[in-house]
């Protein structure tokens, strides 16, 4: 794997609550010729991110109630609906943790559903949605089973971690996301992840994309190593 292909596997991340606008399009603007599947920013940074990576082929991406995502499904969607009117083409949204942790796969199911649907209605079908599992509460069942709830339920991707839980990604997690979903569904690993050796033992794992704030960081390594230096 070059440094290229490996770009287009990142969405490099900036997630942080005291980020505001000045700084956040300083930093899209640091980010924009990278390479990078997407960028991955706070819903009131999504006009300006659609704004500046336009003719990147970047795509823009953001989260719906995150990080804890106990909010109702009707405002979920709600969310989802606004900010790809406002401009995002991939929407991270969090699962009901504890339905998932109660067993209920049908409300965790229902409840991306319900966002499926908004992504899709208000996309045309072009957007892409990511379910995120904070696998850091779960068990391996239960991640295995939260994986299949949020495929029926409509999911492009599953993803590991908000960056915000117990723990982030792992390689175990990963790999037992990708025996869930098969070869069709994305695995999103994000959490911690900010080495390109630790990035390259998640995509061996099973990984499509790798979510981080280190991307830059990463894609360089890579660089330096296939030169030699």
């Amino acid at each position: 794997m070059d440094a290229r292909a490996l770009a287009a596997m990142i969405d490099q991340t900036l997630l942080k609550p005291t980020a505001g606008d000045a700084a956040g399009r300083e930093w899209i603007a640091a980010q924009r010729d990278a390479g990078f599947a997407s960028l991955c920013v706070m819903p009131a940074l999504v006009p300006a991110a659609a704004a500046m990576l336009a003719g990147t082929g970047t795509a823009v991406c953001t989260v719906v109630a995150f990080p804890l995502g106990y909010a109702l499904s009707a405002s979920k969607a709600d969310e989802a609906r606004r900010v790809i009117g406002a401009g995002a083409q991939e929407v991270d949204m969090v699962i009901n943790i504890g339905a998932v942790l109660e067993g209920d796969l049908a409300a965790a199911g229902a409840d991306v559903a319900a966002v499926a649907e908004a992504v899709a209605d208000e996309s045309a079908g072009d957007a892409l949605l990511k379910v995120i599992l904070e696998t850091g509460y779960l068990t391996p069942e239960q991640i295995d089973a939260a994986c299949r709830a949020a495929v029926r339920g409509g999911a492009h991707f599953v993803k590991t971690s908000t960056g915000f839980g117990p723990r982030g990604a792992s390689v175990e997690d990963v790999a037992i996301m990708r025996a869930a979903v098969g070869r069709d569904i994305g695995v999103k690993a994000a959490g911690g992840i900010r080495d390109l050796a630790s990035a390259l033992s998640m995509i061996e794992a099973g990984a499509s994309r790798i979510g981080t704030s280190a991307g830059l960081e990463i894609v360089s390594a890579l660089g330096s190593a296939g030169s030699g230096s």
